[in-house]
């Protein structure tokens, strides 16, 4: 694709290009691959935790889209439903390595009731800043990649999508095929780990306290307002 090309096609919307793409244009094509590639391995590293594994979920992702993309109806943006694909594909990764069958994230229904059974971290301390507003900080970076590569795997999911990506609960159940009161809760306990995680690397330890009894106790946790 000429310099001329490059420029004229890269001025131009994601749905224009989806457009052009669908109507056998490749240089709009290869323009959504450069305009969203790097989110889309850095959403795919933060989901597989491993560097190569990651470029595997991106050239899949791309190539899927191609293959599919006259399916692409526009009832999402294009990033939501690109980001729905490569997390499709990262979960094939993460469940062929462990040796798991291809299941749905939904899992067991946790209703309303679920917020009350959140485990309380061990240690609470003052924060100026929650652990999800830190992920764009660059001096914290790597210990927030680190801290979320400890996540239980559908936590990680839905943290990356919700509060990395900035996806709404309604695009993060969506895209996982979850409840929205699923994503909530799963969301609500990835916050609290990381809390407590980054607490004792970031927080004031001359605040540090264990939480009392009474806090453990049903209906102590306020549901998430997003």
């Amino acid at each position: 694709m000429g310099q001329d090309s490059k420029e004229m096609f890269g001025q131009l919307p994601d749905d224009e290009l989806v457009r052009l793409a669908k109507g056998g244009e490749l240089g709009a094509f290869e323009t959504l691959v450069d305009r969203h590639e790097r989110r889309v391995f850095a959403v795919a590293r933060r989901l597989v935790l491993h560097e190569q594994d990651a470029e595997d979920v991106t050239q899949q992702t791309f190539l899927s889209v191609m293959e599919h993309l006259g399916t692409f109806r526009g009832e999402s943006s294009f990033l939501t439903w690109l980001l729905r694909v490569a997390t499709h594909a990262a979960i094939k990764v993460i469940r062929k390595r462990n040796g798991l069958p291809t299941v749905p994230l939904e899992g067991s229904v946790e209703s309303a009731e679920g917020y009350a059974t959140v485990p309380h971290p061990e240690f609470i301390a003052d924060w100026r800043e929650s652990p999800e507003r830190l992920v764009g900080r660059n001096e914290t970076v790597r210990l927030i990649d680190e801290a979320i590569g400890e996540l239980e795997e559908k936590q990680r999911l839905i943290f990356v999508m919700r509060d990395v990506e900035g996806l709404s609960v309604k695009e993060t159940a969506e895209l996982l095929g979850m409840t929205e009161g699923n994503v909530k809760v799963r969301l609500l306990r990835a916050r609290l780990q990381l809390r407590e995680r980054l607490t004792r690397e970031l927080g004031d330890g001359r605040r540090r306290m264990e939480p009392h009894r009474h806090e453990t106790e049903a209906g102590a946790i306020p549901s998430p307002s997003r």
